[in-house]
């Protein structure tokens, strides 16, 4: 199999690899190259972290459903003549319920 001789030399490519490096870009360019690439993986890291943060705020906003259900609970306080500013809810479920028992 072809694939057979390849793991045999993984090492020595490695090696063969830093030395064409060294040889392509000179021994006192390999710390600034290697500063660059620390440097963009970790901006690849702080905006990984961002885009899961900006996930998590995603997940936790409140379905369409949710929000038809706010809309149509306001809609039937106001109805009724119940003030919904700073209400949960809950809060103008059990008014609602109340008002309609009335």
């Amino acid at each position: 199999m072809p694939f057979e001789s390849f793991s045999v030399f993984g090492t020595e490519w490695i090696w063969i690899i830093l030395l064409g490096v060294i040889l392509l870009f000179g021994a006192k360019k390999i710390p600034e190259i290697a500063r660059a690439f620390g440097k963009a993986k970790g901006e690849f890291e702080r905006g990984k972290q961002e885009i899961d943060k900006e996930l998590k705020e995603i997940s936790k906003a409140p379905s369409k459903k949710e929000e038809n259900e706010r809309e149509k609970l306001i809609k039937t306080a106001n109805a009724l003549g119940i003030s919904t500013y700073g209400k949960t809810d809950q809060q103008l479920r059990e008014e609602i319920q109340a008002a309609l028992k009335e």
